[in-house]
Formats: structure tokens, C-alpha cells, sequence
């Protein structure tokens, strides 16, 4: 779990440049949109996952207009008709790769992860052929600077809500769930008046696979072109995240 939270954070220091910025924002529309049309309507009080999805907006910075435009425009009769579609392949050295995508032109988003993976090496696999290496969990990212309780009374409760596992990375508190409790921690932590920084259902690697930082850098440069993709959400992958790798990234 370590390796993929290490991934983690660096998108998170990566996800600070203004260069980021722009498609985060288009992410989290989507969320959003996606939240109002399924989740129960534009009222986040009765709509939890509405709830999450304007949290998350708040996460990556999104001005509250922005985000109360998108509810309006995701409520109209015009907004997008997204679907939520998944790919699941190999990278080079036998890493293998899970894509979420949010899209509304289906044959558009496979085309492109198809090319993707082709062109860099990888090959794109069947729906289910990867599920069983990685392993869903609700991911809960806390600012700890403005939170009132000590680190032992906040654990405490949060583990009543169903935290199996902290990690933590300077100000930030990584609290992880079973998927089934995913719902359970976001009530624990409205209870207790914490706006996570992030919260959303991540598929962790059971195991995952240390390369060279020649090998790792390539993968991490496939994982790149993924996420510059319009339609795509979150990528997951086997690649163990070496202090060495992080270390090269950072001199980049």
C-alpha cells in the first residue's frame, strides 16, 4: 500500500502546478455532473455523493461559482450524458495498468486508451483480466493543521468509523476503509465537522513491482499520457514507487 501512496503524494506535488490545474477542474465537473444525474439530485444536503464530489472540487481549489455552475448546468435539460468506463492492460516490464474514465463518446475514449497503451509499449487487455491485483479501498486525505483533536483522539474515532490503516505525509493524514465502510468514514467525518481534502474509492495494488528508475520512469511517463487524457478519471498500477524513483522525478 506504501508504493501506491508514495504515487500518490507526487501527484499531489505535481497536481500544484498551474499546468494541472485545468484538468483537475475538468475532473472534478465530471464528478460533479456525474453526482447530480446519479447520485440523487442537485441538493448536497440529501445527496451524499453530491457531497463528496463538492469536497473533492474544494480539494484541487475549484472557486465555489465554479462549482455552483456546474450543479446548475449538471440539473439543466443540456447537461452531459457521461457514462463511467474502465480499461485494464499491461505496460512495458509487465506492469499492469487500471484506467477509470469518465466520457460521453465511448468510442472516442477506447480509441484513444487503445493508442495509448500501443504506442508506448503496452497492450490494452480485457475488462476483469486485472481486477483481482488490486484490491478497492475508501481513500480519506485530512489536513491535519486544522484539526482541533490530537492524533490519538482523531485515530481513535476515525478507526470507530471504520479507518483500517493511517499514513502520513507532513500536514496530511491518509486514512484508509474497506469499500463498504466508504459511506460509514464520510459520516464519521461530517459528524466530527472534517471536510476531507480528498475522499474517493482507489483500487490498491496487492502487490506491486520494483523496476530501475530507467524502467520506473518510463512507466511513470506512460501513467503521465493516461492522465492527460480528456476522459480519464484516475489510473491505478502495479509500479513500486522507490525513494530513488520519487527522488529522480523531483530533480526533473
Amino acid at each position: 500500500m506504501a508504493g501506491h501512496s508514495k504515487w500518490a503524494n507526487i501527484k499531489h506535488r505535481k497536481g500544484a502546478q498551474d499546468k494541472k490545474r485545468a484538468k483537475q477542474f475538468t475532473r472534478a465537473i465530471k464528478e460533479i455532473t456525474v453526482a447530480v444525474k446519479e447520485g440523487g439530485g442537485p441538493d448536497p444536503e440529501s445527496n451524499p455523493t453530491l457531497r463528496n464530489a463538492i469536497s473533492n472540487a474544494k480539494g484541487v481549489n475549484m472557486p465555489k461559482d465554479t462549482i455552483e455552475r456546474a450543479i446548475k448546468k449538471a440539473s439543466g435539460a443540456d447537461a452531459d450524458n457521461y457514462e463511467s468506463v474502465t480499461f485494464e492492460g499491461y505496460g512495458p516490464h509487465g506492469i499492469a495498468i487500471f484506467v477509470e474514465c469518465t466520457t460521453d463518446n465511448t468510442n472516442r475514449t477506447v480509441a484513444s486508451i487503445r493508442s495509448i497503451f500501443s504506442k508506448n509499449g503496452g497492450s490494452l487487455g480485457t475488462n476483469g483480466s486485472l481486477e483481482f491485483l488490486f484490491d478497492k479501498k475508501g481513500v480519506f486525505v485530512l489536513e491535519t493543521t486544522e484539526l482541533e483533536l490530537s492524533t490519538e483522539e482523531l485515530e481513535l474515532e476515525l478507526i470507530d468509523g471504520g479507518a483500517l490503516e493511517f499514513e502520513r505525509d507532513e500536514d496530511l493524514l491518509r486514512v484508509y476503509t474497506e469499500f463498504t465502510d466508504f459511506g460509514k468514514m464520510s459520516s464519521k467525518l461530517e459528524e466530527l465537522s472534517i471536510e476531507p481534502k480528498n475522499a474517493e474509492v482507489q483500487r490498491i495494488p496487492l502487490n506491486t513491482t520494483k523496476l530501475s528508475v530507467e524502467q520506473g520512469t518510463q512507466i511513470l511517463n506512460l501513467i503521465d499520457k493516461f492522465e492527460d487524457d480528456d476522459d480519464v478519471q484516475n489510473v491505478y498500477h502495479t509500479l513500486e514507487v522507490t525513494d530513488e524513483l520519487i527522488e529522480s522525478m523531483e530533480e526533473d
